[in-house]
């Protein structure tokens, strides 16, 4: 027997079938998302359950239950009316929810994560409606004991939580960066098969910094300035002290955090709890394998590229020290690595000893690499390194829109004969630039990738595909590995073996398409490849605690993921002895 919920447990049979036995009764039932199987329960159910009569005489099935939600969810005027309308059915039916969202993934995860989330971030006070996860604040945190063990899920594997400090390029959001982890966790389930009942979803709430919510009195979250310092760390001590007491095999999923802690978080708490940094570590990996698979499409090697990544915070950085472990990886030196790179914030080039924060120092370029430039400030800027350093990749991860502009990308089309150009910035309106521009400036050379979804590109009676490096390409798969493998922690082996997966998909299926990222409608295909080479990278390097699967092949660990994968289907339901 697996006890779930104080409101329901996992059993078998004599026959080793499953079924659900809950502890709830009538009208109760059907409030709990968890259990709520609406028309769908049978006859035999309703009256054994205390359900007849609460419900329409019609018996429906799973496929009835999610055709009608969709022809509802399409029949809703906006953006933010379709996210409304999934996070209530979210909060209806678990089982509806995720059977819907992977039946439509494509459609759907733009709404359920970028960029709709994003505008569903900053209307989060008017749009709420329901409570889901937990929030941590100065208010709570000396109850954080007593909170984790009312938590209605006995079991949680898979915490994400956030500090809502930069939340995609919108930055601090306060309170609403709860809905990034929600939506981070439907991907978590529908893409990777991670159970919806072993999750949890957790604002760090310690204020906002962010002036209009301050002062708007409908605002939900602490009308307070934001936690610094030793009294910021001393809170999320006590978290973090809590989750791993209480769930001791918990991955921790940290998002959003403002480049000023997301490092410091990270190297605080990685070494004694299994976590990683999805915009750091997650957005690093996803980039690093679209930058593999557009030099395979190219027909060039990694290490024979020069690469600027405009954007120096967390997400940035990540992505700089994912290609920089790409590029050693394939064969260079950490130095020379470094020297193929060039770094780029606001001010200019981030380099060492001139311009460069502690944690941007092992991506910075040496000053001798630009020494006989001719350049007009005290540190190149991004038009002089793109026209002097001559890179064939261009990334971007800064939140500026338009940054981009004409006069860079025709410099990026005479530096090479095919540029790869990512502008990977979060929401759309934060791209750097769009995907129809960069095609008509570069006469069609451009291999690009955008962080948001964009329509492919028609130009002189050609289609030119987009690409989309969406994170959950790799964050599903790597946090099911660390599940699956009980992982002590998650390594950077285990991170970069993620990009590799991802660029090795993508070549065995779509090289002669043109791709460098697969559809979306792969998700679940391309997460199951993830997590097995993953977990097979975490028994390797000692990161994994299981050994029962030392020594396996890849087409062994593969069957024991896709075993271990949640569907979304409804079980038989019977009533507990003491049911209420």
């Amino acid at each position: 027997m697996a006890r779930i919920s104080p409101y329901f447990s996992y059993k078998r049979d004599s026959d080793g079938n499953g079924y659900l036995e809950v502890n709830l009764r009538g009208p109760a039932l059907l409030r709990l998302a968890a259990t709520n199987k609406g028309t769908a329960f049978t006859e035999k159910e309703r009256r054994e359950l205390g359900l007849e009569g609460s419900l329409p005489p019609q018996v429906a099935t799973l496929e009835q239950q999610v055709a009608r939600a969709y022809r509802t969810f399409i029949r809703e005027p906006d953006d933010i009316a379709k996210y409304q309308f999934l996070r209530a059915t979210q909060e209806r039916s678990e089982v509806i929810f995720f059977a819907l969202l992977q039946q439509h993934l494509e459609e759907m995860m733009p709404i359920v994560y970028t960029p709709t989330v994003g505008k569903a971030v900053q209307q989060y006070s008017a749009l709420y409606q329901a409570p889901r996860g937990i929030t941590v604040s100065p208010r709570n945190i000396d109850h954080i004991d007593q909170i984790l063990e009312d938590y209605p899920l006995h079991d949680v594997r898979m915490v994400v939580a956030t500090d809502s400090s930069a939340i995609l390029g919108i930055g601090d959001q306060g309170h609403g960066g709860l809905a990034i982890c929600i939506g981070k966790l439907a991907l978590y389930s529908a893409g990777a098969g991670v159970s919806p009942f072993h999750t949890m979803p957790v604002n760090i709430d310690v204020g906002t910094d962010r002036k209009e919510l301050l002062v708007d009195p409908d605002y939900l979250g602490l009308h307070q300035k934001r936690l610094k310092g030793d009294a910021y760390f001393d809170l999320l001590d006590r978290f973090v002290r809590a989750v791993e007491s209480r769930w001791p095999k918990s991955i921790i999923q940290w998002e959003d955090f403002s480049k000023d802690v997301a490092f410091k978080v990270l190297e605080r708490y990685k070494k004694n709890v299994p976590s990683f940094n999805d915009d750091i570590q997650g957005t690093g990996a996803v980039t690093l394998a679209g930058v593999i698979a557009a030099c395979r499409l190219k027909g060039e090697k990694l290490t024979k590229q020069t690469i600027v990544v405009v954007g120096a915070g967390a997400g940035g950085i990540g992505v700089a020290q994912a290609i920089q472990d790409g590029l050693v990886h394939e064969g260079l030196s950490r130095e020379q690595a470094r020297r193929q790179m060039f770094v780029m914030d606001a001010d200019g080039l981030v380099v060492e000893n001139v311009h460069a924060q502690q944690y941007q120092l092992k991506v910075s370029q040496f000053t001798e690499t630009y020494a006989d430039w001719s350049i007009d400030g005290e540190v190149p800027s991004l038009l002089e390194v793109v026209a002097q350093a001559r890179p064939t990749i261009l990334l971007g991860l800064t939140g500026v829109s338009g940054l981009f502009n004409e006069p860079l990308i025709r410099q990026m089309a005479e530096n090479t004969e095919r540029p790869v150009i990512f502008p990977l910035s979060n929401p759309t309106s934060n791209c750097e630039a769009v995907p129809d521009d960069l095609i008509r400036w570069t006469d069609g050379k451009a291999i690009i990738a955008t962080g948001s979804p964009f329509p492919d590109v028609q130009y002189e009676g050609r289609t030119y595909l987009v690409g989309q490096g969406n994170n959950a390409f790799v964050f599903p798969g790597i946090g099911f590995a660390a599940i699956l493998g009980r992982c002590r922690r998650i390594s950077d082996a285990m991170i970069i073996e993620s990009a590799f997966a991802l660029a090795e998909y993508t070549d065995k299926h779509y090289h002669g398409l043109g791709r460098i990222f697969p559809p979306i409608n792969d998700l679940q295909q391309v997460s199951m490849v993830v997590a097995t080479q993953v977990l097979s990278t975490a028994l390797l390097d000692g990161s994994a605690s299981r050994t029962d699967l030392d020594g396996e092949d890849l087409g062994m660990i593969s069957d024991f993921v896709r075993s271990r994968v949640w569907h979304p289907r409804y079980l038989p339901t019977v009533a507990a002895e003491n049911a209420l």
